[in-house]
């Protein structure tokens, strides 16, 4: 089975700026793929290519199974998108809502009826389908914006940071939504400032830096790179922080404001046996020790630690803003 989605040698310029530099990936289908980065490595410009918001420069782009350069339409018939920002009219109730779409992708009436009811099932909406979207819930907004990009069942669908801004009870409702569009087929390409986000939905996980993939694989994978298990110690006294790096395994990092101090760990009990036992030959006061596997942060942080803020995309992006501003950046295309 070929993958859902397919980018090899991706390049995108503005002036003299490369937002993208060389992009491969790969999206198996029926999969969550999450795609991280720091802000300006090229995440956005790659949803806007794929979802032939943009032209690519050079490379190969295939959604689908269809070029985006020479087959947009069938691209378009084939995906949904869900950008940053609510694509839906605050004035108007969730069904008037979904209906509008439907009619906006040519359903007709009596089918958009339909499929807006069968949206409002599946994403919890029935009882509030009358409710102006204005009275919403930040979480029930964003599920009803995910509704809006599901009106024509899309093989493909692009969630663009699709929970910035929303309270962990507003996450936990749109990761339970994904969950159950992946269970039913659909192939998924995420893009998150939230690495929990990702450590919870992806299947795969490309960490993109200065517009190329630098790391790609499951989570497991991507922590497995730091190198196993990590011990961590708080200790009482920030006094006492250098004393206790010292007295740790390897390489011992130092958060000052936590009064933290971590070390990888080859052989997990042991280390913990002989932390204990330097830390109270030494008299340093520990609140407490913990073993742990290194998280998704610090892997993004290792990954990407080299890059310049903002770099790239950020100020690329601004100059294009005009050509992708709008209505179909917003909805399914």
């Amino acid at each position: 089975m070929t993958d859902a989605i397919v980018v090899e040698g991706a390049r995108k310029r503005y002036g003299e700026k490369r937002a993208l530099d060389g992009l491969d990936l790969a999206v198996a289908h029926g999969t969550v793929h999450g795609v991280l980065g720091p802000n300006g490595a090229g995440k956005t410009t790659a949803v806007r290519i794929m979802a032939t918001l943009l032209r690519h420069d050079e490379g190969l782009v295939r959604v689908a199974g269809h070029d985006v350069r020479t087959e947009a339409a069938k691209v378009r018939q084939r995906i949904g998108l869900l950008g940053q920002h609510a694509a839906v009219d605050e004035e108007l109730g969730g069904r008037q809502n979904l209906e509008m779409f439907g009619r906006l992708h040519h359903l007709g009436a009596r089918r958009a009826g339909a499929r807006a009811d069968e949206l409002l099932e599946r994403f919890g909406l029935t009882d509030t389908g009358s409710k102006a979207v204005k009275q919403y819930s930040g979480g029930m907004r964003r599920r009803l914006d995910l509704a809006a990009s599901l009106i024509t069942e899309p093989e493909v669908l692009f969630l663009d940071e699709p929970t910035t801004g929303l309270d962990p009870r507003g996450r936990a409702e749109v990761w339970n939504s994904v969950r159950s569009l992946v269970g039913g087929g659909t192939t998924v390409l995420l893009t998150t400032q939230y690495l929990e986000e990702a450590d919870q939905l992806a299947d795969r996980i490309s960490v993109i830096d200065s517009g190329r993939v630098v790391a790609d694989g499951t989570a497991d994978e991507l922590k497995a790179k730091l190198g196993g298990d990590r011990i961590d110690v708080v200790v009482h006294a920030a006094s006492d922080l250098a004393r206790a790096a010292a007295l740790l395994p390897g390489d011992a990092s130092v958060d000052e404001d936590r009064r933290l101090v971590s070390a990888p760990v080859s052989d997990r009990m042991a280390a913990l046996t002989e932390t204990v036992r330097a830390l109270e030959a030494a008299g340093i006061e520990a609140e407490d020790i913990a073993l742990r596997r290194p998280t998704l942060d610090e892997v993004f942080l290792h990954l990407t630690k080299d890059s310049a803020e903002g770099a790239t995309e950020g100020a690329a992006e601004d100059s294009a803003q005009g050509a992708v501003a709008g209505f179909t950046e917003e909805v399914a295309v």
